[in-house]
């Protein structure tokens, strides 16, 4: 492992102070490609104009000209979290601005898979639907969109994810990511997608004189939902995304949320006026996606949905209770999948270039957050395999894949499907996650060819593990304000949360759990003594070491003690 300190551009970190900036965010912000302090600006006026993504016009007419004839609107959601966000997202905001007949389907894993399917298009319109709309999901369904065009459906396909080779035939496509949009943030979510088609139906429906700038509904207590969703779908946080999740959290701690979103936070045992983005991804974000994981995300959807709070209160708990349930199938799986990887290679080598590992009893909701757990211990791009529990489809392998900086997994996949024709049944997904189906007499092929691109594709030092810190941390910065201070802002995928990095001296080390799989520590750092932990370490350290470490607060009978928690250690 190496651990290297960001640069910190000291003009700019200078500049951020001498603006107000607090001096410890005022480094951070800098090393993270903060200029100016204009541009932590999240007020809502900061917020890209819809204006810029392709396809948004007609969006807009087109939902204008349906709501006008009460047509009747089915969104198609997608099974996690970023799909039940910005489907309870698209539901509510149509609703809100006049929309009588609004539905949604959402898929089941395991028996429709991933996006708008030609049977999914039949049962919209067995509901009766005249119009169609995908959220996080639908820029690859070319058959679906084709059958639900076929069965006189309009349709509009919203959605973030790299599309094929060819754009489904669908009435309006909105997703920054289709060829020829200029929108300046790609990595909105599928919520916030949603979220921007609404802001342009607004204005469509004041241009129409349905309601003038001071009579049309509000569109910010929606904000909660974009926040989570985006969060949770790991997308990267940049300028817009990141005023999108502060305007969410803001109304969060003010008590302004949907009931679901409350009952969430009661559920996980975490506080709404602190809420973090930490939250989103840990606590909140895995309840609804346990869900789609092992049961019906129509569970995670209801609860966003509804405004009845001791319903909201129901189907959070039920939510928990999933989420315990795929924390032991999990358990059992992580155990057996590190088994079967380390297993690949003796103690004394290196990893392959990358893992690929199946076995029939794995449970498929599950693969992913597995492949995620091998791919953050042995550093190599993952792939887990479960056989599909899908009627008549049970000789194909369902895999979910999690890769390293400097590996895209989706155009891996896309280069061993040109060179092993009928190995991968289907694909798709983005550079750091990924899916694919292939057949189970094919695993050995797959398993073969995506090492084959890994070691290409792949050199030393993008298979070393390297932890990015922001160097050292004052001692004065040791308090549980400053703690503080940094969970209220907006840190995440691609702008990385505070971790400082300095040698230390180890006074004790013992292991704590009741699985005896943490390493709790206590350390002098810069004279002064700290409590740390690293969650699932067993080995010792020496006395001296480098440590890589975040901060956190440790609370106690009402005392609130500052603590490290460890991400790595270089000795």
């Amino acid at each position: 492992m190496k651990i290297i300190a960001r640069d910190i551009p000291p003009r700019a970190a200078w500049a951020l102070e001498q603006a107000g900036v607090h001096p410890l965010l005022a480094r951070l912000y800098a090393a993270r490609g903060v200029l100016a302090k204009d541009e932590l600006d999240d007020g809502l006026g900061r917020l890209l104009p819809p204006s810029g993504l392709k396809g948004i016009d007609a969006a807009a007419r087109l939902l204008a000209d349906a709501m006008a004839h009460n047509r009747r609107l089915v969104i198609v959601a997608d099974y996690d979290c970023d799909g039940a966000t910005a489907c309870a997202v698209g539901v509510r905001g149509l609703r809100l601005l006049g929309a009588q007949q609004v539905d949604y389907l959402v898929p089941d894993r395991v028996t429709d898979g991933y996006g708008l399917t030609p049977p999914i298009a039949r049962r919209v319109k067995e509901r009766g639907a005249d119009v169609l709309i995908t959220v996080d999901n639908g820029i690859a369904s070319v058959e679906g969109v084709a059958e639900a065009k076929a069965l006189g459906l309009t349709v509009v396909v919203t959605d973030h994810h790299l599309p094929g080779p060819a754009l489904p035939a669908a009435d309006a496509i909105v997703n920054p990511n289709q060829p020829g949009c200029t929108f300046e943030s790609k990595s909105m979510a599928g919520v916030g997608v949603m979220f921007y088609v609404l802001l342009a139906l607004r204005a469509e429906l004041r241009a129409r004189g349905i309601f003038d700038a001071t009579t049309q509904p509000k569109l910010d207590p929606l904000l909660p939902l974009v926040a989570l969703g985006t969060v949770a779908d790991v997308v990267k946080l940049d300028a817009n995304n990141r005023r999108l999740v502060a305007q969410g959290l803001k109304r969060i701690r003010a008590g302004q949320m949907p009931a679901g979103v409350a009952a969430l936070f009661h559920a996980a045992g975490r506080k709404a006026p602190a809420a973090t983005t930490f939250d989103f991804g840990f606590a909140l974000g895995p309840r609804i996606n346990a869900a789609g994981r092992l049961a019906d995300m129509t569970l995670g959807i209801e609860c966003l949905l509804t405004d009845d709070a001791s319903r909201a209160a129901e189907l959070a708990a039920t939510l928990d209770g999933i989420n315990r349930e795929r924390r032991d199938i999990e358990s059992g799986m992580r155990e057996q999948a590190m088994l079967m990887a380390e297993s690949l290679f003796d103690e004394s080598e290196e990893p392959p270039p990358a893992i690929s590992v199946f076995d029939p009893d794995f449970h498929e909701g599950v693969v992913g957050i597995v492949a995620s757990r091998i791919k953050d211990k042995l550093h190599r791009p993952t792939f887990v395999f479960a056989a599909s529990s899908a009627p008549g489809k049970e000789h194909e392998l369902k895999g979910s894949g999690r890769s390293i900086p400097g590996f895209h997994l989706r155009d891996a996949l896309d280069l061993v499907a040109k060179r092993h024709p009928g190995v991968i049944l289907k694909f798709g997904g983005h550079a750091m996650a990924a899916g694919c189906t292939v057949a189970e007499e094919a695993f050995d092929v797959f398993e073969q060819a995506f090492a084959q691109v890994a070691q290409e594709w792949l050199d030393a030092a993008t298979l070393t593990r390297r932890i990015e810190t922001d160097g050292p941390l004052a001692p004065e910065h040791v308090r549980a304000d400053i703690v503080d201070l940094l969970h209220r802002e907006v840190w995440g995928q691609g702008f990385a949360p505070p971790t400082f990095s300095e040698e230390v001296q180890v006074l004790s080390q013992r292991l704590v759990g009741e699985a005896k799989n943490h390493l709790s520590i206590k350390i002098i750092h810069q004279g002064n003594p700290v409590d740390a932990i690293w969650f699932g370490r067993t080995e010792p350290l020496p006395a001296r070491v480098v440590l890589a470490f975040r901060l956190d607060v440790n609370e106690w009978k009402g005392e609130r003690r500052v603590q490290f928690l460890v991400e790595g250690a270089q000795v």
